[in-house]
This record gives C-alpha cells, sequence and structure tokens, in this order.
C-alpha cells in the first residue's frame, strides 16, 4: 500500500476521464507531491479523484485529512470522491464522508476539543466572531486607559488586525508596524501589553478567536509526543490552494508531518492574491525546499477560456518576477482576441460596459453569464448608477455579511451563554436589550452570575430596576428551562424557538424593519434543526457563517437574471461566459498604495492575470484616460491616466486594441456644421 503509482490496473479505469497529468498527480506514490494547477485546469477534480484513489486503495478515510479554504469546496470534493468510490468499488462500505475534511479553522477547531484537556482549554470553549473579538480588544483598550490618551491611539479594528496579523505571519510586531501600521509605531509597547491583556481575557472567560484556533494547533503540535501522536493519526493530508496559506498555517503541517511524510499540497502561485489577509506565496514557492524530495506535477491544461485569451494571460504572468513555469493551453480555439479598450473619461467606459453587456445578451449570453471587475468597490459606483437608470438588475459581492447583523448576533448569545456562561461579551449583549439595564448594571449582572459559579439561571434573582423586574424574571426562567434539562432533553431547534418566544418582542421594539430579521431567525431555526449540538451549530456558524441576511438586501425583484458586479478578489474561482475588467489604469491596477514595495507589485500582477482568468469566451479591458481625484465630491480635480504598467506593447499585442471617443464629442460630430469666423472674433476682443 505505499506505493500506488505503477499504471493504471484495469479496476481503475475510471481514472480514463482524467488527462494525463491530472492521472499523474491523482496516482502520485508516497511522499510530498506539489501540483501546480494553472487557472481552470481542474484542481477539484483532481483533488476529489486523488481522495477516491487512497479510499479505494484501502486507506482508511478516517485517516485522511482535507485542508479546504471554504466548507463548501471540502463537501463539493467529498461529494464526489464519495460518488467515484461507490462507481468503482460498490461492494465497499468505505465512505469518503468519514474524511477529516474542512477549513484549516475548522479541523483546528475539532482537533482542538480532542485534546482540550492536553493543553489546559476547556472542552466548553466558544469562538469569538470577528466583531466580538474587537469588542472584547476594545474592553481591555479601555480598561488600560488606551482610549484617554492625549494623540490618537489605533481604535479596536486597528489594534486586532495588528494582532491577527502578527500571529498568522509570524513577523515580529515592529516589522508589522513597520510596513503595514507605520502610523502606530509610537505605540508598540503600548500594544504588547494591550495584547498581553487581550490573551489573558480570552482565557478568563474561556473564549478563543480565529486566529487563537491555528495558534493552539500550533503549539499543540510542538510537544514532540503529541506531534506523534497526531502525525500518525493521518495517512495522508491534502491540502488545496496552498499559494492562500500563511506561514503559520504552513509551520503547522510541516509539523503535522515531522514523520510521515504523505502531504500533497495543490494551488497556483500565479493566483496569490490575499497577502492583505498574511497570505505568503512563498509558502508554495519554497514548498520542495520545506519538504525534501517533492514531486513537483504542473496542470497546464485549461478547460474554461479559449486560447486567445490564455495567449494574452500566459504573458501577462511571464513577466513575474519569481514562478513556477507553466504555458497554459486549450483545446477550445477561436479567433477573437481578448478587446483593450482606451475611453476619454469614466462616463464613456461606463457607456461602453452597457452597450456591450445589451449586445451579449441580445446574442443570446444571459446577464448572469457576464461580471464587471475591479480593483475596489468604490469603482463600480458610476456603472451602478447607470445599470440602475436602465433598468438593468445586478448584485454587487460584497458588504455585511449574516454574522455581523445586529439581531443575528443577538439570538447567538443566548445560546453562547448556554454553552459557555464565562462568555461575558454575551452577557453584556443580552443584559443591554433589556430595558433600564446599561453597561455598568449588566457588568454587575455578569459578577452576579460569576460569584454564583457561573450558572446563568441565578440570573432572575438579580435586583434590577423595577422596569427591568419582569424581563430578568422571564430571562431567568428560559434559561433555567434550557439549562437544566441540558441539550438532550430540549432539542436544539427547540431551544431556538423558545430563544425567540423571548427575544421576538425585544426586537420588535428595539429595530426598525423588522420583518426581514424575523426571517433571518427562520432561517437560523431551520439551520438549526440540522444539528444535534449546539456546540457544533455555534461553531459551524461562527466559522462559515452565511454570507448575506435579508436586513441588508435591497429592493425585491422578481427578475431571475442579474449582472455580477464584483471585486477581483471575490471573484477568484469564479468564471463567466464575459468578463469586463475596468479601470485598468496605472494607479488603480496596480492600486498607487502598492507602488512602493516590489512584492506588492507583484501580487497587483497577479490580480490583473486573476481578473482576466476568469473569461471563458469574451475578455475586455478597459481603461479611461481621465479620472477625477475625489470621487465623492463635487471638484473638478481630474488627471490623466495611462494603462497599467502589466500590459507593455509586447503584451498589449495579443489584444485587440480600440479607442471610444467621447460621448459628448460624438454627440457634436453628428451635428450639421455651422461655420463661423472665430478667429476673427477673437481678434477684435483687442481693437
Amino acid at each position: 500500500m505505499n506505493n500506488f503509482a505503477e499504471g493504471v490496473p484495469p479496476e481503475f479505469s475510471w481514472l480514463n476521464d482524467l488527462n494525463q497529468r491530472q492521472r499523474e498527480a491523482v496516482t502520485a506514490g508516497d511522499g510530498p507531491v506539489l501540483v501546480i494547477a494553472g487557472a481552470g485546469t481542474g484542481k477539484t477534480k483532481t483533488l476529489a479523484y486523488r481522495v477516491a484513489r487512497l479510499v479505494c486503495r484501502g486507506f482508511d478515510p478516517g485517516r485522511i485529512m482535507l485542508l479546504t479554504f471554504t466548507r463548501r469546496a471540502a463537501e463539493e470534493m467529498i461529494r464526489r470522491a464519495n460518488v467515484i468510490v461507490r462507481i468503482a468499488q460498490p461492494e465497499t462500505s468505505a465512505q469518503a464522508s468519514r474524511i477529516w475534511g474542512g477549513t484549516f479553522h475548522a479541523v483546528a477547531n475539532r482537533l482542538l476539543r480532542v485534546y482540550s484537556k492536553t493543553i489546559g482549554l476547556e472542552e466548553s470553549f466558544t469562538v469569538l466572531d470577528q466583531a466580538d473579538a474587537e469588542d472584547l480588544m476594545n474592553v481591555i483598550r479601555h480598561e488600560r486607559g488606551l482610549s484617554e490618551k492625549d494623540k490618537r491611539f489605533p481604535r479596536k479594528a486597528t489594534c486586532l488586525a495588528i494582532y491577527s496579523r502578527s500571529v498568522n505571519s509570524s513577523d515580529p510586531l515592529d516589522h508589522i508596524l513597520k510596513t503595514y501600521f507605520p502610523w502606530c509605531q509610537d505605540w508598540k509597547e503600548e500594544l504588547k501589553g494591550l495584547f498581553r491583556g487581550y490573551v489573558d481575557a480570552k482565557h478568563a472567560r474561556n473564549v478563543l478567536d480565529y486566529d487563537d484556533l491555528l495558534l493552539f494547533w500550533y503549539h499543540l503540535l510542538g510537544d514532540e509526543d503529541m506531534a506523534k501522536r497526531i502525525d500518525a493519526s493521518f495517512d495522508h493530508i491534502l491540502v488545496d490552494e496552498y499559494q492562500d496559506t500563511n506561514r503559520l498555517q504552513a509551520g503547522i503541517l510541516k509539523r503535522m508531518r515531522r514523520i510521515n511524510k504523505n502531504i500533497m499540497v495543490v494551488g497556483d502561485d500565479a493566483q496569490s492574491i490575499y497577502s492583505f489577509r498574511a497570505a505568503d506565496v512563498r509558502n508554495i514557492l519554497d514548498f520542495p525546499k520545506q519538504f525534501p524530495g517533492t514531486k513537483q506535477i504542473t496542470l497546464e491544461q485549461n478547460y474554461r477560456s479559449r486560447q486567445p485569451i490564455l495567449d494574452a494571460t500566459n504573458r501577462i504572468i511571464s513577466l513575474a518576477r519569481k514562478r513556477f513555469s507553466k504555458d497554459l493551453w486549450s483545446t477550445r480555439g477561436g479567433q477573437q482576441k481578448p478587446l483593450l479598450v482606451t475611453c476619454e473619461r469614466e462616463e464613456d467606459q461606463t457607456d461602453y460596459v452597457v452597450r456591450r453587456i445589451l449586445e451579449h445578451y441580445e446574442q443570446g449570453i444571459p446577464l448572469r453569464r457576464q461580471a464587471v471587475l475591479f480593483r475596489v468597490g468604490y469603482w463600480s459606483d458610476h456603472l451602478e448608477v447607470e445599470l440602475s437608470r436602465r433598468k438593468i438588475p445586478f448584485h454587487k459581492y460584497g458588504g455585511l455579511k449574516f454574522l455581523e447583523a445586529a439581531h443575528v448576533k443577538d439570538l447567538l448569545s443566548y445560546l453562547r451563554i448556554l454553552e459557555n456562561p464565562r462568555d461575558q461579551l454575551a452577557w453584556s449583549r443580552v443584559l443591554n436589550l433589556i430595558d433600564g439595564i446599561g453597561p455598568a448594571l449588566a457588568a454587575r449582572g455578569f459578577a452576579f452570575v460569576k460569584d454564583h459559579g457561573f450558572d446563568p439561571r441565578v440570573i432572575g434573582q438579580f435586583t434590577v430596576p423595577k422596569a427591568s423586574e419582569e424581563s430578568i424574571r422571564r430571562l431567568g426562567e428560559l434559561f433555567n428551562e434550557l439549562a437544566s434539562g441540558g441539550e438532550s432533553r430540549v432539542p436544539l431547534g427547540g431551544q431556538i424557538e423558545q430563544i425567540r418566544l423571548f427575544y421576538e418582542p425585544i426586537l420588535m421594539k428595539v429595530y426598525e424593519n423588522p420583518e426581514p430579521r424575523l426571517g433571518d431567525l427562520d432561517q437560523m431555526e431551520h439551520i438549526a434543526g440540522r444539528y444535534r449540538s449546539r456546540s457544533k451549530f455555534l461553531t459551524d456558524l461562527t466559522l462559515d457563517p452565511p454570507t448575506s441576511t435579508a436586513d441588508f438586501a435591497g429592493v425585491p425583484t422578481l427578475d431571475d437574471d442579474w449582472l455580477t458586479l464584483s471585486t477581483i478578489h471575490s471573484a477568484k474561482g469564479c468564471e463567466w461566459d464575459v468578463v469586463y475588467l475596468i479601470h485598468a489604469t496605472d494607479g488603480i491596477l496596480p492600486s498607487d498604495l502598492a507602488t512602493g514595495d516590489a512584492e506588492q507589485i507583484e501580487e497587483e500582477r497577479r490580480l490583473l492575470y486573476v481578473a482576466c482568468t476568469r473569461a471563458k469566451d469574451w475578455l475586455y479591458v478597459l481603461f479611461p484616460l481621465r479620472y477625477y481625484h475625489r470621487k465623492h465630491q463635487l471638484g473638478d480635480g481630474h488627471g490623466y491616466a495611462q494603462l497599467t504598467r502589466f500590459i507593455p506593447k509586447q503584451i498589449a499585442q495579443f489584444f485587440d486594441q480600440g479607442a471610444v471617443a467621447g460621448r459628448d464629442e460624438e454627440e457634436i460630430a453628428e451635428k450639421p456644421p455651422h461655420l463661423k469666423d472665430i478667429r476673427k472674433s477673437i481678434r477684435s476682443m483687442w481693437e
């Protein structure tokens, strides 16, 4: 069972569904394997077949770990693998669904609950989402008097961002401040003290943040005996999107494979675009050094784009300073090159894009198979106004997520108290919702619960103003009902139903537009019905929340077709028949904030590459010559832009190039001439 790379036996004829390079990756033997998977080359299919191959060869699915960057990706790969296993070996009882699959954070949470006692964690720990982590940071910030400084001290979100980048990048605080937060350098010692207080506060409340999940996993593996035990628990580790890992994640994988070297990572250095999340492209570039004896396989057959688009994108990325060499190719031919369109003004760019969208729509390409991409969200403002004016429906990706909605956080706080009564932030949120209770009284309420052994049922006995007595009594009854019987007596769906009976009158009073918010609570109750464990429900919802909430939805529409507007970062992993990349100008792509650093410039080049490789049949790259310095003010200050430096002359020849006249000039040209001796009039001014 140690090596199964020799040929494709008859019983594995299903591997013939793969091309030669994919099959080579799927049947690779033991030891470290690096798969460089170019855009659109079928990496998901390759990983799914690799999992199926391992299961069919007799490896226990429970001893295979599959790490991805979204839960959905892991579920899709495992689902495909299950289908393949049932076809290849219908008599087997092995189920790929038993694989340890999920995101780094989800797998870390699962491991930490198994080994919690070993590392001094209580098994009932809860996980803070981003907003709650910021709030806790702010509590410590106030306690240490940092909000009362004469000079501006970083706000809570900035403090957490500094802390998180330092943890995930493994860089010292000095470097983090100098490189990413230079205005905060004078506060280094105060920040160190703040972060120590933040760590202590999490420990006292039995909570972890996202970064702790990885940090605890890393340090758990720091113990040699424990590392050997966990290493021996997994025969194979597979990692997707390895170019998006940070140094802490790479360190975890290195410690996980101290003895057993069976690890396969799949990724594309040319699509590493998340350095703002501390992702480090050097992880994939240096993988062969970190794991000596690595077998490297490159997937180059593209199943998405037509060859003329690949000709252009191959040239764009060929100018990268450090990269794995690859040349994507496709059996999908075609004569239409991507179009490079120069516009006089942003208005002309918008007009051109809208006209082309409608033309393609009339040619039979639905709006949902077309997308407009941009470097940052506000560069689509002008386009959004025009799309609305012309009644063209669109969805823009971004904005508030489900767990950032106040009413969702409210409901979850009741569950968090039941799961971890030491969670002071949850207590503060629940108590502050009651009329007559403010922050100071809520803090005393938490102290009262603490003095009674963190039993949530005693809150009904807490002394409050007369206006709050009925509500605090009913809150105590709620916790008495749910905490006394435990989860075995009241299913999770029933727990949420009882919490809603208590909470809905508060919601109706506190929030405007309550109806869509009630719909979100319906959604939560429906989701909870699939869970037996409150802990699992809270963890999954925190680590992999729904992406939207009805509270922040736009005006309802019955139209089932819409155009996609998206930042390039949000578009990664997607594809459309037609892609329009707007504002491809120097100063925007690359961003002027990135031009002082060679590594950041290289990442901006990769952003352009990612945007262009989303297109299947048509690609438009547009840039307006004139742009305004103050987009959201009524000013006329503007400058003239240049095409992005990432498409120099030698690459521009792989595009069809065209210029678009300004709209005003077109209108003037259509009018009949009315000649006048202008020079004579000007001379007369001086007579």
